[in-house]
Order: C-alpha cells, then sequence, then structure tokens
C-alpha cells in the first residue's frame, strides 16, 4: 500500500472491493480505488457530489479479512477526480479492523495504534 504524507490523518491506498450509493438510492456509484484513513476515505469517482451528501460505502479490508458498510458524508469534491468522505457510524469493530490494516500496510506504525 501507498503511504499518504500531506494529509492531517495518515492515508492509505486500498486496492479492494469497494461499492458506494447515494444514501436513499440503488445506483451504484463508479468508483476506481481509493486510499483509507481512520476517518475516512477518497473515493475515485467521476461523479459529482454536494459537499454534505451522504453516501453508503461497502468495501473489504482484505489484509483483516473484515467488511464495513458504513455512511459517509462528501467533505469535498474535485469534478472529475472524485470525493473526499468522512465517516459517520463507524462501529468500535470497524474502527479496530481499519487501524490493524494500515498497521499491517506499514508495519512501522503497528506500535503506535
Amino acid at each position: 500500500m501507498k503511504k499518504y504524507d500531506s494529509r492531517e490523518v495518515e492515508r492509505y491506498e486500498l486496492p479492494s472491493e469497494l461499492s458506494v450509493v447515494y444514501e436513499g438510492s440503488s445506483e451504484k456509484i463508479l468508483t476506481r480505488p481509493t486510499d483509507l484513513s481512520i476517518r475516512g476515505m477518497f473515493i475515485h469517482t467521476p461523479r459529482v457530489f454536494p459537499e454534505g451528501s451522504i453516501l453508503i460505502v461497502h468495501f473489504r479490508l482484505r489484509r483483516v479479512d473484515f467488511v464495513l458498510k458504513v455512511r459517509a458524508e462528501v467533505r469535498h469534491c474535485i469534478s472529475g477526480t472524485g470525493v473526499g468522505v468522512e465517516f459517520l457510524d463507524l462501529t468500535p469493530e470497524g474502527r479496530w479492523a481499519i487501524e490493524r490494516e494500515l498497521a499491517i500496510a506499514d508495519p512501522s506504525d503497528a506500535g503506535g495504534i
């Protein structure tokens, strides 16, 4: 996984299953692999969403074999590139799974969790 350095919270490339739907809709949104942090992720998509939009994000953490389905709020949108979202209802188990996934991705950080 690639580590991104210029973020408030460290993010890592997330090359796993990802599906996104606009809350209240059943249409899946076209996405490409993204990056992940404890607080949220950036989702590469050509779709434009206004800030404050709620998305349902479903993805698998491959290294820890954990599936998450979480509501996420669009915090910023880059037209034609994607959206940055913040997780709204991440469970303690989901947070633990993300922490473990990121620690395994970067073993040098494992002690800092």
